[in-house]
């Protein structure tokens, strides 16, 4: 075997791996009315409804694999992802939007994510799906801003040479969903992440803008990237 297919057998063992089916099934499973995501678990008779929310251009691949497991036991669910990496789902409403700059979908997505991240309540839960490219499909227009605003420093900020912890960490202060605000709005629910990292290290603030992370960095920081 030359050296060519070998180094092709290495990247596809690497794809294979981390496919969204094989990760979500090894983190997800449904055993009678226990539901147990990683380590946790979480009995459905004390569970009113059961929200999915996601971003990211993994995301729907992401959600089939965890309809397949819940099935109709999804009360609703909004993910949004870029143009060409939507499937069919059944309980969750999937939305293609501009990648990696934002665009008008997204904007209109995020809105119908909130909207459910808004009505979940204590006797919730949600289920949050995020993987690489979250950061530009999860986008939002802050007070005293307009989408263009918005387009026009994504713009900027891909094109300016800055690492993606850098570019992150403006995206985070120019937004009312990243940088952990999510979470937030979705509380007193109870969150669980299921997160596909794109980000060297695994930095959970940095993938996707860690909507629903605490955000380590500061307003000084982002001023000075």
């Amino acid at each position: 075997m030359n050296s060519r297919a070998i180094a092709e057998q290495i990247f596809l063992a690497g794809v294979e791996s981390v496919l969204p089916d094989k990760l979500i099934t090894k983190e997800m499973s449904l055993q009678d009315n226990c539901l147990k995501i990683g380590h946790l678990s979480f009995s459905l008779e004390t569970i009113e409804n059961i929200y999915v929310i996601g971003a990211g251009k993994a995301s729907a691949m992401m959600g089939a694999e965890v309809e397949k497991i819940l099935g109709d036991r999804i009360t609703e669910g909004h993910i949004v992802v870029k143009y060409g990496h939507s499937c069919k789902l059944k309980y969750i409403n999937v939305s293609e939007a501009g990648h990696p700059v934002p665009d008008a979908n997204g904007f209109r997505a995020t809105r119908e994510i909130l909207k459910i991240a808004e009505i979940a309540n204590w006797s919730d839960l949600v289920i949050c799906l995020l993987s690489g490219g979250g950061s530009a499909l999860l986008p939002d227009i802050p007070e005293n801003s307009s989408p263009e605003d918005m387009i026009k420093v994504n713009d900027l900020l891909i094109n300016s040479g800055a690492s993606i912890s850098e570019i992150n960490a403006v995206r985070k202060h120019l937004s009312v969903v990243k940088g952990g605000q999510l979470a937030r709005i979705v509380y007193p629910a109870t969150l669980v992440n299921l997160i596909l990292s794109d980000v060297p290290g695994d930095s959970l603030d940095v993938i996707a803008s860690g909507p629903t992370v605490p955000d380590p960095t500061t307003f000084l920081q982002a001023l000075a990237v």
